[in-house]
This record gives structure tokens, C-alpha cells and sequence, in this order.
């Protein structure tokens, strides 16, 4: 479950760089759909690296960013729920 929820954020979080880096039109509900969902996942990594671009085509580091540490706390979660659920005197599997 933890690895389809990381997996959500994350489709998210790269439809929103897609999207900017693209130049997609702010004026589709799509477009804004994605934006206003991805927004507050993305808000905490802007400032970390400057976005650049021109003529309407963003590139936004601050969604690189946010993938890579969503999916590094979705694999830490994932590893201690193996650990807390492995049987008594065994190690959970590495993947």
C-alpha cells in the first residue's frame, strides 16, 4: 500500500515537471488539476535550486527533488514495516 501511495505522489509530482517543462496551458482544467495537487507536495523543495527556463517552459528542479525524496521515504517506510513484520529471530529479505 505504501509503495502504490509513493508511486501516486510520485506520477503526480512528474506530470507537474512534464507539464511546466512543456509549457502546458495554464488555462486547461487538467493542467490546473495536477497543479493544485502537486503544489503542496512540491511548496516544501522550491528555494533549494533556481527554476529556469524560457518563454512559458519551466524547468522546475524543486519536483526532481520532491520525487527523489518521496521515494526515499516511501522505501524507508516500506523497509521498517519488514522489519517490524518479520518473524522473531529472522531478517526481512533485501530487495
Amino acid at each position: 500500500m505504501v509503495g502504490f501511495i509513493v508511486g501516486v505522489v510520485d506520477v503526480l509530482i512528474a506530470g507537474r515537471f512534464l507539464l511546466k517543462l512543456l509549457g502546458a496551458s495554464e488555462q486547461s482544467s487538467f493542467v490546473n488539476l495536477i497543479y493544485a495537487v502537486s503544489s503542496p507536495l512540491v511548496a516544501p523543495f522550491h528555494g533549494i535550486f533556481p527554476n529556469s527556463g524560457a518563454a512559458g517552459n519551466i524547468f522546475e528542479p524543486a519536483a526532481l527533488v520532491a520525487i527523489a525524496v518521496f521515494a526515499l521515504l516511501g522505501w524507508g517506510v516500506v523497509v521498517l514495516i519488514r522489519i517490524a513484520t518479520a518473524p522473531r529471530g529472522t531478517r526481512p529479505a533485501t530487495s
